[in-house]
């Protein structure tokens, strides 16, 4: 087994590799992908040894212990590039943004929320705003009225409101972001549809 790794697990960071294992006997699995069966640790370090490689223990709880032969600097990387790509996908949410004027007729308004819902189920938020122009600003009351009409149906879709509407200059603006629900709606729908569209190759 590597000797450079004997320490590096340090103050119960990570898994428990080479001498910090300490377990009568383990499930054992080759960096190949090879099942030793249940074997003694003895036996484990012997094969590591031999192959010139680490082991690290993955499963702890199981029972037996599961322990796999593997290069520990490179199993190290691999963790590491997962988890920062899974931090680098959560960071990427887009701000989309919907405008809405205060008389707009049912149509268009049906038209704009049609695509709140499909960006609030790709996890994106929404930056709201509703846009006065001329005369229209005399009516700003009303225009609010109407705009916490639609966050209140954008809220059914599956958001929550990040702020509360203000009015900036000739604009009403809040943003809103998708809640759990409405991402998990968009992933379902996105996987009946891949079925679909399979099934229908198939046929």
């Amino acid at each position: 087994m590597k000797d450079k790794h004997r320490g590096a697990r340090g103050k119960n960071l990570g898994p428990r590799i080479n001498d910090q294992i300490r377990i009568s006997e383990c499930r054992l699995i080759g960096d190949d992908g090879t099942a030793y069966g249940v074997v003694t640790l003895d036996k484990a370090r012997d094969i590591a040894s031999d192959l010139g490689l680490d082991l690290v223990e993955v499963s702890p709880t199981a029972k037996p212990p599961v322990v796999k032969v593997i290069d520990f600097g490179k199993f190290k990387y691999d963790q590491q590039k997962k988890a920062n790509e899974a931090k680098k996908k959560q960071a990427q949410v887009s701000l989309k943004e919907i405008q809405f004027r205060p008389n707009i007729e049912a149509h268009d308004l049906e038209t704009k929320l049609k695509r709140a819902e499909k960006f609030l189920e790709q996890g994106d938020k929404i930056k709201m705003v509703m846009q006065f122009r001329g005369r229209e600003m005399a009516y700003r009351d009303q225009g609010m009225l109407k705009f916490k009409d639609i966050l209140a149906t954008v809220e059914e879709m599956g958001s929550q409101i990040e702020a509360d509407p203000k009015m900036m200059g000739n604009r009403i603006i809040t943003i809103v972001a998708p809640t759990k629900k409405a991402v998990s709606k968009g992933s379902s729908a996105k996987e009946d549809s891949t079925e679909a569209d399979a099934a229908h190759a198939d046929s």
